[in-house]
């Protein structure tokens, strides 16, 4: 298991020993010894050794199933996904439908291109100034890097009653490394989900959850959520996922637009912060990698 100092990765961490199985946690920053059975402190995931220390960990202590939790390794682990000891099994889709999430301008493009309901969205140099940018949009803008992981960047652009200087001072530094989309100002849903094969199968699973407003925040600063059976939800997540061909555990993140219709925000190739609000997916991924048994020694 990856990133275990991470809201994903010790979410599962707990969810995998409460079930008994023994597991081995990494993360580029040192972890309480009790977190898994076995910690482990590895390089950065862009750092040339990196796949190697995974590689050498999961062959020293036998692992069986390796979980990418950081956002930042799932394209390179998703190229190197049969490249660890024989019978190692990677929890992850195919490097395309990877690389085509990991961009958050890429997703926009694709999920557009297949008629997915998406923001208003482009790039600063094509839309030109922050004002021009408002106009073709139809209002505030959100800003986000285009690589990035748990919401780290966002900002929201207006007219206010600086007469939009703030705005145009923030605009002024981007470049085609950032997205734009437009603001939409509806309730937030988070999913965890499971997609098994292309076509749709019995062991999928998609929770939806509203982001509470009033909500305190769970520990780790994740936003309180509440389960929610919004079909057009549903729908439009299934149907993100389905466009960018994604497999395996996944993420879509919605907002509803200023009319009410949902749109997709971004999507996560991985298991996220909310997994333990959908259980299900977890056990039909042990499932399908490790039937009747445990993972590695009991707890």
């Amino acid at each position: 298991m990856t990133g275990i100092f991470g809201p994903a990765g010790s979410s599962l961490v707990h969810q995998l020993k409460a079930k008994g199985h023994w597991v081995l946690g990494v993360d580029v920053r040192p972890a309480a010894r009790w977190v898994a059975d076995v910690v482990a402190v590895v390089s950065p995931s862009d750092a040339p050794g990196y796949l190697w220390e995974l590689r050498g960990l999961v062959a020293m202590y036998g692992i069986e199933v390796l979980i990418p939790t950081i956002t930042d390794e799932l394209v390179v682990v998703s190229e190197a996904r049969d490249d660890f000891a024989p019978g190692v099994r990677v929890v992850i889709a195919e490097p395309a439908p990877v690389k085509t999430a990991h961009d958050k301008y890429f997703t926009m493009m694709c999920l557009a291109g297949a008629g997915v309901s998406v923001p208003g969205f482009g790039l600063p140099s094509i839309l030109g100034s922050v004002q021009d940018a408002m106009d073709q949009l139809g209002g505030p803008l959100v800003i986000k890097p285009r690589v990035s992981r748990d919401g780290r960047g966002i900002r929201l652009l207006e007219r206010t009653s600086d007469a939009g200087v703030r705005a145009a001072r923030i605009w002024a530094t981007l470049d085609d490394s950032w997205l734009v989309q437009r603001y939409a100002p509806g309730t937030e849903y988070a999913s965890a989900g499971l997609r098994c094969g292309q076509v749709a199968e019995p062991d999928d699973v998609l929770v939806i959850l509203e982001k509470t407003v009033s909500g305190a925040a769970q520990p780790g600063g994740t936003p309180a959520v509440r389960i929610r059976k919004d079909a057009d939800v549903e729908v439009l997540a299934v149907s993100a996922a389905a466009a960018l061909g994604l497999t395996g555990p996944l993420g879509v993140d919605i907002r509803r637009l200023q009319d009410g219709k949902p749109a997709v925000l971004e999507v996560e190739a991985r298991f996220g912060r909310y997994s333990a609000h959908a259980p299900q997916v977890l056990n039909n991924v042990l499932d399908r990698y490790v039937p009747s048994q445990l993972l590695g020694k009991s707890a």
